[in-house]
């Protein structure tokens, strides 16, 4: 072995054997020529582990991300009817509602867990998926959306209607030959009607039937039917011909409630995807923070130790007190930056914990997260750009949603050229009507053909007798009946509101078409920056690695030199200080090569593949029964 190696393997001995003195023994040596400031702030911890005492998870398996049309079930009352009683008395409750304890209570809001979990980045992503409330409050939006398809296609939905009543009324008569001696005419109704209306999905027509029965009781003495049971049936249409007409016209409205819905979709994929991107900038930021933090820990204890040892050279004489004084102040300037990344180590946590929301025991503090990936600047991976630029314009959500709202633009236009006609419609209606009921014998001079006889002679009997029954046996015989048809016509002379109503839906077509070009050309930006970026880091990366192992190198040599007096303290620390830049520049880089790694899946849509998430847009289509005809 060459004589500098021995006296760098000799000095490197003396160095181990004194890092092992005590730092409290340092000190009293500094009371030889002075000390450190005091401050009230607790020693910078260096004994302390950075990395928690955490506990891994279980297996984690990816969380659902699409959203089903049925997951607004759960929102929705299909036993209605049994819930009317319940609905109906909660609206006379006298209780307020109260929000729940975990919104208001002060027991809940000083409850936390201290325990801390490990987790890998990808297991972080789908707890944080399962648990974060922004993200459950944006999955609500397509299934808010999924109802508007559904309040769409109610219009389809069949109407019935039906009404029970009973009036009466006396009035006074001034001819005796109306009611006989009675003063005054009475009139009794009894009315229970029953109607169905439907709009037709196919014709965009409104239909109707409506059964009507009427029970009319009064002491007149000219009533030839009295009590008289009076039911009818009519079937009615009102058809457009022009405006609001045309193939598949009636559901229009249905097809831009479900071009919204996915849109919703489009937009929640979106927000997974910014959310999962956030989620891994949130962990490489704790993971960055662990790791400048063991680095100005171990420039701490480098500083410290050199105090130190100067100290003790300027007891026994052989250093210059200035020495001692650089010391101190790199030391103090070294106990500060631990300090502020300590401080930054707990804020990227607090972020981290907050974001990710594992609180297994419902306490208002969730779990501490302890990341366990740590950044791999030795993985390559090869982007074909042209390949990404396809990948963006198929997989990036906010494409998605923009190519949906053309789509929906295409279909106001479409609504918006159909009212532009004039309004040409068709109605038509055709009924069946009916009476029976107590027919008496009514004597007149003018009767010819007399078919009863009373006291008073021989008298007239209508032939409508009988009871309810017997008038619903007359109103299917369709002897009587009423028919109508009606065509009518409307115009305004200019049409001035349509027109200006068709030009708003094609400029809003044009501008959505505009918008999606400009988008297109922003994702194009995004994919070739993420990728220079990418190439950078990997290249930053390696190159900062080599600066931190050549920076170690010449310190090394730098502290060999110390030691035997070749070197001065203002030397020394020079080295050291360019030593832990190197350092954190190399923690800096390799975690920007990871969030560029992220970054570039982000911009070509790929980020939750990357992490096994399965997203895709539902089909929001759904038909009724009752929408089907």
């Amino acid at each position: 072995m060459s004589r500098s190696k021995w006296v760098s393997f000799a000095m490197l001995t003396i160095a181990v054997l004194m890092l092992g003195t005590s730092i409290g023994f340092a000190q009293d040596q500094l009371n030889v020529t002075g000390s450190l400031p005091t401050t009230p702030l607790p020693p910078p911890n260096l004994t302390g582990p950075i990395q928690m005492q955490s506990v891994p998870v279980g297996p984690q398996t990816p969380p659902p991300a699409s959203v089903p049309p049925s997951a607004s079930n759960q929102f929705e009352h299909h036993d209605d009817l049994l819930n009317l009683p319940r609905i109906f008395a909660h609206q006379w409750s006298p209780t307020r509602e109260i929000a729940p304890d975990t919104v208001v209570s002060q027991r809940y809001m000083r409850s936390e867990t201290p325990n801390a979990r490990g987790l890998t980045l990808k297991e972080a992503i789908y707890i944080a998926m399962r648990n974060n409330p922004s993200l459950k409050a944006a999955e609500l939006d397509p299934v808010a959306s999924m109802e508007t398809v559904r309040e769409a296609n109610g219009i389809f939905d069949p109407s019935l209607t039906s009404q029970g009543d009973i009036e009466k009324s006396v009035v006074p008569v001034t001819s005796p030959f109306q009611t006989g001696s009675s003063g005054g005419y009475e009139q009794k109704f009894y009315d229970w009607d029953f109607g169905l209306n439907k709009v037709s999905s196919i014709t965009n027509g409104t239909w109707g039937v409506t059964f009507n029965n009427n029970r009319a009781l009064s002491n007149s003495l000219f009533s030839g039917v009295n009590p008289a049971y009076t039911p009818s049936v009519a079937v009615s249409l009102s058809q457009p011909l022009l405006q609001s007409f045309g193939w598949e016209f009636a559901t229009i409205n249905v097809r831009i409630a479900e071009s919204g819905q996915k849109q919703a979709q489009w937009t929640y994929g979106q927000a997974i995807q910014d959310f999962v991107q956030k989620i891994g900038g949130d962990y490489w930021n704790v993971v960055l923070a662990e790791e400048n933090l063991e680095v100005a820990r171990a420039a701490l204890t480098f500083n410290l130790d050199l105090v130190r040892q100067n100290a003790i050279s300027v007891k026994v004489g052989t250093l210059a007190p200035i020495n001692l004084q650089e010391a101190q102040s790199a030391a103090a300037t070294a106990e500060a930056n631990v300090y502020t990344a300590e401080a930054n180590l707990k804020n990227s946590r607090v972020q981290l914990r907050q974001d990710v929301m594992l609180n297994p025991y419902n306490t208002f503090i969730p779990e501490e997260i302890q990341p366990l990936t740590r950044p791999n600047p030795k993985e390559q991976v090869v982007v074909d750009e042209e390949r990404a630029l396809e990948l963006a314009v198929q997989y990036v959500p906010s494409l998605g949603s923009m190519r949906e709202a053309i789509r929906d633009a295409l279909l106001q236009v479409k609504y918006s050229e159909n009212q532009v006609l004039p309004q040409l419609n068709l109605g038509a209606q055709i009924g069946l009507t009916a009476v029976s009921g107590y027919t008496p014998c009514m004597v007149s001079s003018l009767v010819t053909k007399p078919n009863c006889v009373t006291t008073a002679g021989p008298g007239a009997r209508s032939p409508f007798g009988g009871q309810y029954g017997d008038a619903l046996d007359r109103l299917w015989g369709f002897s009587y009946y009423n028919y109508a048809a009606v065509l009518s016509f409307q115009m305004p002379l200019d049409n001035a509101i349509p027109r200006a109503a068709l030009a708003q839906a094609r400029v809003q077509y044009e501008q959505q078409r505009v918008q999606y070009r400009a988008s297109l050309s922003q994702a194009v930006v995004n994919v070739q920056s993420a990728i220079a970026n990418l190439y950078a880091d990997y290249k930053r990366a390696a190159a900062t690695a080599s600066a931190t192992y050549y920076a170690r190198e010449a310190l090394h040599d730098e502290e060999v030199m110390f030691r035997v007096g070749m070197a001065t303290t203002h030397d020394l620390l020079q080295f050291q200080e360019e030593e832990v830049s190197a350092e954190g520049n190399q923690v800096q880089a390799e975690v920007d090569l990871e969030n560029a790694k992220l970054a570039l899946a982000h911009s070509d849509g790929t980020i939750l593949q990357a992490f096994n998430i399965n997203w895709e847009v539902q089909s929001p289509h759904e038909v009724p029964w009752y929408a089907a005809f």
